[in-house]
């Protein structure tokens, strides 16, 4: 055959072999890479974090002095306002400020319709808000008149309050303690509550509500007892649970996201239901059974550690009191604060229609309209639950 015609050799044997370093050149990239991609992926995702914008969060702290600027000083009344604790931390309030003067009114859309249907724990959180305005403004120097919602009235406005300057500084102790009060849901020393201590708190509830006190140990046992029981079957009420799960927080990004809620650190949760918190305590999960006994436990040890617990009534059939007993339970609360006693009110008793005849029972108060259960007692203070900003409740009018 011609040389011309010769058959070509395989393109293999054609190839020049491939240098060996640079097969491991291309390996050591893709594993370089890689290892690039690994490390910075979080920087990224963190990167993208701080770049979206931030829910404005309302600082824990209040000017000391009254600010000259009446605007400002309408501000520093209404950051007082933001401060105030309420349940599940829906904040449900919205202030209305014209010069010296402003409208407190309630917001729909933080109500809790399957908890609270009569409104009565949102009248509460009102009522606190409405209390830590009072206290900023007697602190500044300023007298405050208050017109509450007459009775009936199905208007949201809670109440509307006007000030005036000239007065002497005074509440300048509970001023104080507003930055500083917690909802604290830890579990207690078990130390009990001095009787100067006792009687100061009771001192602070208004003729028109009573106040009903127990500390014998087997008693606050049963109360554990008693609260557990509520908790447990209030969890596995699958429409209190799903209402409840929507002001639960599973970190702290979330609640700053939100600026509302109860977070799991807040809430005291460890173990097992923490790390699978979001199928514990969902309603739909397999898994709820195990929430709820968790909840539970956690709520009776909770209130066995107590140094004292307490109910907050009303006399049978007294209407209109929800602003009232709220103003009330702040004003312990700020009290308890600076004579160093944690509290934690609760409400699952209450809440649960089953188990308030057995409440008030245990109180020696059949007859009587159940407000809120306190617990008190000592403990380390937790750390503050976030507040949307004053930017975001109120609306300013300058007149």
């Amino acid at each position: 055959m011609p040389a011309s015609q010769e058959a070509a050799p395989p393109a293999a044997s054609r190839a020049k072999p491939r240098p060996a370093t640079l097969d491991r050149r291309r390996f050591l990239l893709v594993l370089g890479s890689a290892a690039a991609y690994a490390t910075l992926r979080p920087h990224a995702g963190l990167a993208r974090r701080l770049a979206a914008p931030r829910l404005a969060l309302q600082p824990w702290s209040l000017p000391i002095d009254p600010p000259a600027d009446p605007l400002e000083l309408a501000r520093a009344l209404a950051g007082a306002a933001v401060l105030a604790p309420s349940h599940w931390n829906t904040q449900p309030w919205r202030l209305e400020v014209s010069g010296s003067s402003l409208r407190l009114l309630a917001d729909p859309r933080r109500a809790l319709p399957v908890t609270d249907p009569a409104r009565s724990a949102m009248m509460m959180s009102l009522g606190a808000a409405l209390e830590n305005m009072l206290v900023a403004m007697r602190a500044y120097g300023l007298r405050p008149a208050v017109t509450y919602s007459p009775e009936g009235d199905t208007s949201p406005v809670a109440a509307e309050v006007t000030w005036s300057a000239g007065e002497r500084r005074r509440d300048r102790d509970l001023f104080a303690a507003i930055p500083e009060r917690r909802t604290n849901r830890r579990n207690y020393d078990g130390r009990g509550i001095f009787m100067q201590n006792r009687s100061a708190l009771t001192a602070l509830v208004p003729g028109d509500l009573r106040f009903h006190w127990a500390d014998d140990r087997d008693q606050i046992h049963e109360m554990g007892d008693l609260v557990h029981d509520a908790t447990r079957d209030q969890v596995l009420d699958a429409r209190a649970q799903t209402e409840c799960l929507r002001w639960m927080r599973f970190g702290d990004d979330e609640a700053r996201e939100t600026g509302d809620g109860v977070t799991l650190d807040a809430l005291e949760i460890g173990g097992p239901a923490r790390w699978f918190a979001r199928r514990y305590f969902n309603p739909q999960s397999r898994f709820i059974g195990l929430g709820a006994g968790s909840a539970a436990k956690q709520a009776r040890e909770a209130v066995r550690s107590s140094g004292a617990v307490a109910l907050l009534t009303a006399p049978r059939g007294a209407s209109s009191v929800g602003v009232i007993a709220g103003q009330t339970y702040e004003r312990l609360a700020l009290r308890a604060t600076r004579l160093g006693i944690a509290n934690q009110p609760l409400r699952s008793p209450i809440e649960m229609p089953n188990y308030r005849s057995d409440l008030l029972r245990a109180f020696g108060a059949v007859g009587e309209e159940p407000l809120l259960m306190i617990r008190f007692g000592h403990a380390g203070r937790p750390a503050p639950s976030m507040r949307r900003a004053v930017a975001m409740v109120a609306s300013f009018r300058n007149s």
